[in-house]
């Protein structure tokens, strides 16, 4: 019982840390094509859209990993299981590594910026956020998938 509890537990944190992810790569193409700089700075910027992507987000992030973490280690005697719950492990902390790597640091620049006229390194810094998410995204899907299988895999015929 506890090795379905944590594998349960494991993939609704893991698909609850993608789905903000998710969200993000589907929100993308109008951001980076259609949208006007001034509309993309303040949705993102000024009104606080995504505050709550961060605050519950994060501590999602944190959650899956110790979850899957915690999975491989029940899984530890069950092979091929194990590594593909480590593999998946693995990929949430690199998906948070990433974030840290690739977003927080255009965070820090969206922070500093006031409303006035749209700042020279608009397209860059909206383009290094708007792909550090995908890649984000690209990490936990590939995570999710791969718990998947160390749950599911065993047990199917």
């Amino acid at each position: 019982m506890p090795l379905y509890l944590t594998a349960l537990a494991t993939l609704l944190l893991t698909a609850l840390s993608l789905g903000p992810s998710f969200a993000h790569v589907l929100e993308a193409p109008p951001r980076l094509i259609v949208w006007s700089p001034e509309l993309w700075r303040e949705a993102t910027v000024f009104n606080g859209q995504f505050e709550l992507f961060a605050r519950i987000g994060g501590l999602l992030d944190v959650a899956a990993i110790l979850a899957a973490a915690l999975l491989t280690y029940l899984l530890a005697g069950e092979r091929p299981a194990v590594w593909f719950a480590l593999a998946g492990t693995c990929l949430l902390v690199l998906g948070l590594g990433a974030w840290f790597t690739l977003v927080a640091p255009v965070n820090a620049v969206l922070d500093s910026w006031t409303p006035g006229p749209i700042p020279s390194d608009f397209a860059s810094i909206r383009l290094q956020w708007e792909t550090g998410h995908m890649v984000v995204a690209a990490a936990k899907f590939v995570a999710f998938a791969s718990i998947g299988i160390a749950v599911l895999g065993p047990r199917l015929p």
